[in-house]
């Protein structure tokens, strides 16, 4: 098993996804992601959403794309277990905290707007 971060750069690693997909009003794009999100995120009249992939995440975040970030922490110490940073060799970020929430008294979601240190 591999890295997360293993996966090809912009395409979410759904490579292997054919038309026609499980879930409603879906569809799959071969062009570059960045150019795609950029295309929707001006098109679209909600928030736009991403989870899972590291790799399109950063190439996001480094073409300005991303307005929030939502981190939630899970109150556990991981001094003998655990991977590298999801954010290794990616650019330097301040984050403002612009939301936050305890969600079952322990787990905490924060949301932060990303800007380019």
């Amino acid at each position: 098993m591999g890295h997360a971060d293993e996966e090809p750069a912009g395409n979410g690693g759904v490579d292997d996804l054919e038309e026609p997909l499980d879930w409603p009003n879906a569809t799959v794009v071969s062009s570059d992601a960045v150019d795609v999100v950029a295309r929707l995120k001006e098109e679209s009249e909600v928030p736009l959403r991403s989870h899972g992939s590291l790799s399109m995440n950063r190439a996001l975040m480094a073409a300005g794309l991303v307005d929030r970030v939502q981190v939630t922490l899970f109150p556990v110490i991981t001094g003998q277990t655990g991977l590298d940073p999801i954010f290794q060799g990616a650019a330097d970020f301040d984050l403002e905290l612009v939301e936050s929430r305890t969600l079952d008294g322990h787990i905490q979601e924060l949301i932060y707007r990303p800007t380019l240190h």
